[in-house]
């Protein structure tokens, strides 16, 4: 079920009123009705892929109780390696199994051998990238003993399963989420103002930018040949605008709807295109993934300790594992090779810890240098965006390839039906300005005891997105991008 739908808007009111009022005395029956509006929600695009999470949870859920019981080393090891095969066992199999089949064959042509192989019409579980790592994480943190495994079933399916970030984040860990369907849960009304604001901005970024973006950004990349360069700028800085609307509008969506239950799930974007450095772009992006990676693998391979060769190694090896994982395609791993190659200098350097801290706190303005570095990596960024939207490495080549060769100017215009582009950059800009005047918040709209702006001028602004979605917005029922990975 798509939050951008007609479903949604219907399911989300009734849900909210049978988890308050009808189960609002029990805790055991909120989470069995949170376990089954999830299960309704993800069954709601293909109920047959149910039986994967099922599956997995019912996997983690044992092994999780098998090892308190547990106190020899070698038996723990093995528990925790049969979670890891099994989850991704289903994980490679679903995601990866077409691309190794096709990799394989086109080796054995390069060398000049012919063979045929099998591919399979495999369909790509929503959100299966997302509940792997998730369920991982609780059977990881309970093998480290971080976290005593649960016997409530119900509790960890739910867990698994919650529908606000199931099918594409934030990837929350077992020891923030889980210990929260023990407590006793009571209506938050500011909690709850605050999802619903977080929400607005959510539903604001996907409709009106992201979902408007698309409709150019796909002309572009398609008919790239035919346009000058100027074009294939504008193309590639409106998709870093819509990859950034869409997943972190779907994440805003997801945490405002899970304050709207009781629940506070982590921040997963923190204003990524104000980063000083690439870094820092990558402390504020996708927060739960890279967080995912650096505790799990990055840090066990030994992190930024040993020698600069060692160092070096691992950076690559959580670059590229981590594009592999946006799924199988040359191109995700290219644009995870760019960004580790990005990194790398920096960590040399000694500068990869220098920007933690929000940009020009406390200020109104970045200073100069602040300015000209926030350039600098946006640019950068944009550029392995375009590897990432591109479909082969041909492609993304030869757009890269044109955007610098090709005419700078021509009076060919895009005739599309949608609204115009310099409306869209509009949105852009009161997107850059809001996000600015934000930057030390949690997310755009959270005005939590911002006593500078009136609620009159607040209430303003809602009106003026809520105006725009229904004016502006895109309701074609587009798919989120990371519904994909």
């Amino acid at each position: 079920m798509l939050f951008n739908s007609i479903e949604f808007a219907l399911f989300l009111p009734i849900v909210f009123i049978l988890y308050w009022f009808a189960a609002n005395n029990s805790l055991k029956v909120q989470n069995s009705l949170l376990l089954g509006v999830s299960y309704f929600f993800y069954g709601w695009w293909d109920w047959r892929f149910l039986s994967l999470i099922i599956f997995s949870s019912f996997i983690d859920y044992f092994i999780g109780v098998l090892l308190i019981k547990e106190d020899r080393e070698r038996s723990r090891k093995l528990l925790l390696i049969t979670s890891i095969l099994v989850n991704f066992g289903f994980l490679g199999f679903f995601k990866y199994f077409n691309f190794f089949i096709d990799s394989f064959t086109d080796a054995f042509t390069f060398f000049g051998h012919s063979i045929e192989s099998s591919r399979l019409s495999i369909i790509l579980p929503v959100g299966i990238s997302f509940y792997t790592f998730q369920t991982l994480s609780y059977t990881i943190d309970v093998y480290k003993k971080k976290l005593k495994p649960t016997r409530d079933i119900i509790a960890f399916f739910a867990f698994v399963s919650f529908f606000p970030q199931l099918v594409a984040g934030p990837i929350e860990r077992a020891t923030n989420l889980l210990p929260q369907f023990f407590v006793k849960r009571k209506f938050d009304y500011t909690k709850s103002v605050d999802g619903l604001r977080q929400m607005l901005w959510g539903f604001f970024k996907k409709i009106v930018i992201a979902d408007n973006c698309a409709v150019y950004v796909n002309d572009i990349f398609e008919n790239y040949t035919i346009y000058p360069s100027s074009l294939l700028a504008i193309g590639a800085v409106l998709f870093a605008f819509q990859i950034y609307c869409d997943f972190s509008g779907y994440s805003d969506i997801a945490i405002g709807t899970a304050r709207l239950f009781g629940f506070n799930l982590m921040q997963n974007f923190s204003f990524p295109y104000f980063s000083r450095d690439i870094a820092e772009f990558w402390r504020r992006w996708h927060i739960s993934l890279s967080t995912w990676f650096r505790d799990y693998l990055y840090i066990p391979l030994g992190g930024s300790r040993g020698s600069v060769t060692i160092k070096i190694r691992n950076v690559f090896i959580i670059f590229i594992v981590s594009g592999f994982w946006h799924g199988a395609n040359l191109t995700f791993i290219v644009w995870g090779l760019l960004h580790a190659l990005y990194f790398i200098p920096l960590m040399l350097l000694g500068g990869n810890r220098s920007n933690t801290g929000s940009i020009a706190k406390g200020k109104y303005l970045p200073t100069l240098k602040e300015f000209f570095q926030m350039n600098i990596t946006f640019t950068i960024t944009v550029i392995a965006w375009v590897f990432f939207r591109a479909d082969s490495m041909t492609h993304a080549i030869a757009y890269l390839g044109s955007l610098f060769t090709a005419p700078f100017y021509s009076d060919l215009v895009i005739e599309l039906k949608t609204i115009d582009m310099k409306i869209i950059f509009i949105f852009i800009g009161l997107l850059i300005l809001t996000e600015w005047v934000q930057r030390e918040k949690q997310h755009g709209l959270d005005f939590k005891g911002q006593d500078a702006i009136s609620k009159f001028t607040r209430r303003v602004f809602y009106f003026i997105l809520g105006g725009s979605i229904f004016i502006f917005g895109n309701f074609n029922k587009t798919e989120f991008i990371y519904f994909a990975f």
